[in-house]
């Protein structure tokens, strides 16, 4: 019989949004503790359960849907301990405001955690990088490469191929439009609503439709900080085939001629606004307040939101309506979330080996990883798991972006420069600078911080 969390924790759980867990990359709550019981093993995984009876392993995950609330997690929890009882684990609640400064401040004083969960920009590029986790090589055997997506395989290895990540739910981030208003406007020639997709052209002209027709402000470009900074990539990567990296992950690219005219069109544009009071949150809120018409932060926990209103619709009523990024080929590329596990080595290698033993039970085992998947309100990164949200048509339908999800490419070195350069550049465009020289800045400073950790 197949583990299941409750429709009550789902619910709940569907229901967490903010600036923090909505995004995935933002704000968050305050970071709490609480413990359960956990197991040893006893069969084939036994071999390494055996060695790992008695110990007790710290668990620090961020805030990915449900896995940030404690009734959730302790559910999931209680799953494992029904099969692995000799397990404690200790649960801490991180944030994305303050979460990295508590883990480095961990990793510096000898105390890090034995787990977190998070993605592979942290646990691959970040820490992976600097030796302070555990491979997880013996996690990823044959089957599990052949049933795991392999885009998120990829970004789950160093170049050397050491897996620092085992995954367990990804998301596409994408954009939303005021749909009700698009109709009003007669702008809805231009969308392709079965496939959530449309061209550059049919953008452009949507937002001077929308313009025209008495809303002064369709869109911002929001860049008061790194908040919701994948949704201003994509637009300006997706509009002429830029991208923001090069396929190897060594340099940034936004000083492309692509990017470059995607960023000047865009500044043109009547209606759109480089606006550096705001950021992906923000814009959320006024978006949904009828303030913008469309917005660029999105993904599916923002359209499963019902803190003022039903699901799929704005605090006044109007239909929310997701849409990939335009393109002119036709062929949109989606920033990806993915979140999993990773292993602190802490020297000690029972707590290795529990360590390892819950993660291939919570997000391996083929009776445990739905229910694990639908805590984070997210989507299974194994294509054997199927379609765990039959009969929600919100979750259903989005799942169609799953098959728009491009490069991975937040593992690049120089991550973390290359988010402040991005929306500092954003704001010298907003001020009137040339885009030719705002993006030489970027890419100079962005890819020396990319030389530097390379």
């Amino acid at each position: 019989m197949k583990n299941r969390i409750s429709r009550r924790s789902f619910l709940k759980a569907a229901g967490i949004l903010g600036a923090a867990g909505a995004l995935a990359a933002c704000g968050g709550s305050s970071a709490s503790t609480s413990t359960a019981a956990s197991s040893t093993a006893a069969s084939s995984a036994a071999a390494s359960a055996a060695g790992s009876a008695g110990a007790s392993i710290k668990l620090w995950t961020y805030p990915i849907g449900g896995w940030g609330k404690d009734e959730t997690v302790q559910e999931l929890i209680s799953s494992f301990n029904a099969k692995y009882p000799d397990i404690k684990v200790t649960v801490e609640y991180l944030d994305y405001t303050n979460g990295d400064d508590q883990v480095n401040t961990a990793i510096e004083g000898g105390s890090a955690p034995d787990l977190v969960m998070e993605g592979p920009e942290r646990l691959v590029a970040n820490w992976g990088k600097k030796g302070v986790m555990a491979p997880l090589n013996d996690l990823w055997t044959d089957d599990a490469k052949k049933d795991i997506y392999a885009s998120v395989e990829s970004a789950c290895k160093d170049d050397a191929g050491n897996y620092y990540e085992y995954p367990l739910c990804m998301t596409a981030h994408c954009m939303a439009v005021n749909m009700t208003k698009v109709k009003e406007v007669g702008a809805d020639q231009y969308i392709d609503t079965d496939k959530h997709t449309w061209s550059t052209d049919g953008f452009l002209k949507t937002v001077d439709a929308l313009y025209n027709g008495g809303y002064e402000n369709v869109a911002a470009i929001y860049c008061s900080g790194q908040g919701g900074d994948q949704g201003t990539r994509a637009i300006i990567n997706n509009m002429y085939g830029g991208t923001f990296t090069d396929a190897a992950h060594t340099k940034y690219t936004a000083d492309s001629p692509e990017n470059i005219k995607a960023i000047q069109t865009l500044y043109d544009a009547k209606g759109i606004n480089f606006d550096a009071s705001i950021n992906g949150g923000e814009e959320i809120t006024l978006f949904r307040n009828g303030t913008l018409q469309m917005a660029f932060c999105w993904n599916i926990a923002q359209q499963l939101n019902t803190d003022n209103n039903d699901a799929g619709l704005t605090n006044s009523g109007d239909e929310i309506f997701p849409m990939a990024f335009p393109t002119e080929s036709g062929d949109p590329k989606l920033c990806g979330g993915i979140w999993g596990f990773g292993i602190f080595d802490n020297g000690d290698e029972a707590k290795i080996e529990a360590a390892k033993t819950f993660i291939d039970f919570i997000a391996a085992d083929p009776d445990q990883v739905g229910a694990s998947v639908l805590a984070s309100t997210y989507f299974p990164v194994r294509e054997s798991v199927g379609d765990i949200y039959a009969g929600n048509d919100i979750m259903s339908e989005y799942t169609k972006f799953m098959s728009y999800l491009g490069d991975y490419y937040q593992i690049t070195p120089g991550w973390a420069t290359a988010r402040t350069e991005w929306w500092n550049m954003l704001q010298r465009v907003g001020t009137g600078e040339p885009v030719e020289t705002a993006v030489a800045t970027f890419v100079e400073n962005a890819n020396a911080a990319a030389t530097a950790e390379a």
